[in-house]
């Protein structure tokens, strides 16, 4: 049997959670910005978007803040107000109609945001900490910009456990907007990220200190979450081997691999690992993915540079269950179906990653078939 006749495992079924998804090519989660303002409302175009990509075995949405403290970039999401619920509904309804499943990412920035998203405040975190950082802004002018974000002030116990009520709300919130499922987005130097973190978190009470009092938060949402919707709708994303944005914690494997095995005891659908995926960025090793196998019985799917050949190996050796595509999947929306069969894949414009209209976006074609 020669290699071409070898079928790839990215094209087996794969169970994750409750659902059966016809292949393991997941649409990783990618900040578009293209929601209609104001409100921060999803959109026709985000439904063709979403629409056109529906091969994919999982989609999961671009982060999505759970409420207006949540919020750290011009033009994202929200899932707390019944505008951005119809609107989310708009884009499951095209993309269950294209036959496709999507999550959606459940998203607090905490200190990775800006004033003007707070009304001159300064965001908020775990500890004072500047993140040494940038967020993107729509200034006054229409004009899309890096800033620098300021300063954020320590949350107190009080407003910790708001935010946990405002992930639980999102949730609920997500079911009434048709997704199938949600993804928390634990990675990526975000707020529960901050939370697990000794580089970010210097609190001094129970959500501070000890490891297990580091990944308290993180317990406490997803805790909130898989009760809201059943655990097997919910999937959480972690980071352990990034280190932008100041967080480059020594004890963050132990922390991770503890966050796993509480994912483990509310036995979510999967865990999701942001690989770093710039040029010279640490390597993932072998024995943290067997270890995190070991601590963690549900699916895991892996997102990070992979090219076809990568996800095939990954999940070949045991090691993934799946494999999310990000940049790939913008300028190939049939990336699944070019994969298969061999098809060239196009490449992408930076210049319209995030915000504009449908150029960029949704005018990638399919691949023209010869006939």
């Amino acid at each position: 049997m020669n290699d071409k006749q070898i079928p790839s495992p990215l094209f087996f079924p794969e169970q994750l959670g409750s659902f059966m998804l016809p292949n393991r090519v997941a649409l990783a989660p990618m900040t578009r910005c293209r929601t209609t303002q104001p409100g921060d409302v999803p959109n026709a175009l985000m439904a063709e978007y979403y629409a056109q990509r529906a091969g994919a075995g999982l989609m999961i949405s671009e982060a999505t803040q759970i409420s207006r403290q949540g919020q750290g970039y011009s033009f994202t999401p929200g899932i707390y107000s019944a505008e951005q619920v119809a609107g989310w509904r708009l884009v499951t309804d095209a993309v269950h109609a294209a036959g496709g499943r999507i999550f959606l990412q459940l998203w607090h920035v905490g200190r990775m945001s800006h004033a003007s998203f707070h009304d001159g405040r300064a965001p908020v975190a775990p500890s004072a900490l500047l993140p040494d950082a940038q967020v993107w802004v729509v200034g006054e002018d229409g004009i899309g910009r890096m800033v620098d974000c300021p300063l954020p002030r320590a949350l107190g116990i009080d407003e910790i456990a708001a935010i946990v009520g405002d992930f639980r709300r999102a949730a609920a919130n997500a079911m009434v907007a048709g997704f199938d499922g949600v993804e928390i987005h634990g990675a990526n130097g975000y707020l529960i990220d901050q939370f697990l973190r000794s580089t970010s978190n210097q609190r001094t009470d129970d959500y501070g200190g000890s490891i297990s009092n580091r990944v308290r938060f993180a317990d406490e949402v997803i805790s909130a979450v898989a009760d809201e919707i059943g655990p097997q709708r919910v999937g959480i994303r972690l980071s352990p081997y990034i280190t932008a944005r100041g967080m480059a914690c020594p004890e963050i494997i132990s922390t991770i691999l503890k966050v796993a095995r509480l994912a483990e005891a509310k036995r979510i659908a999967y865990i999701h690992l942001s690989e770093a995926d710039w040029d010279d960025a640490p390597q993932i090793p072998s024995h943290f993915r067997h270890e995190l196998r070991r601590q963690f019985g549900g699916a895991i799917i892996v997102a990070g540079r992979y090219d076809q050949s990568r996800a095939e190996e990954i999940i070949d050796i045991g090691l993934a269950d799946m494999v999310a595509f990000g940049r790939p999947f913008i300028a190939n929306p049939d990336l699944p179906a070019r994969m298969a069969n061999g098809w060239p894949l196009a490449d992408f414009d930076p210049t319209t990653l995030f915000g504009g209209d449908g150029r960029g976006y949704v005018d990638y074609p399919a691949h023209a078939v010869s006939r």
